[in-house]
């Protein structure tokens, strides 16, 4: 009786590694699967953070302070209106229409 390796048994070591090396692939895919994903996102904040100039077909996007500026104008114009002024405000229109029903209700 002969203990050497035959063809079939070289034939299943191979296709052992094969397996073995093709899973361990198909693990480091899906591992990196992950990372890609999350660097896909971070770039999209990066983008969205700092604003994307424009490009054909695309128009300009500014960034976060950029925006953030825009929005604090509009609150102080907002807020601007909350105070009573020289009549031109909401609320001194809302004080005036105050004043008349008080009048009304008092005939």
């Amino acid at each position: 009786m002969t203990t050497g390796i035959t063809g079939v048994d070289l034939a299943v070591v191979w296709c052992g590694v094969v397996v073995a090396i093709g899973g361990a692939l198909g693990l480091l895919y899906r591992a990196s699967r992950g990372a890609r994903h999350l660097a896909e996102r971070l770039g999209h904040l990066a983008d969205d953070w700092q604003g994307t100039p424009a490009r054909p077909g695309v128009p300009a996007r500014p960034g976060v302070m950029t925006r953030l500026d825009a929005i604090e104008e509009r609150l102080a114009r907002v807020e601007h209106e909350l105070h009573p002024n020289s009549g031109a405000s909401l609320r001194d229109a809302v004080d005036r229409v105050d004043a008349r029903t008080r009048r009304t209700l008092d005939e």
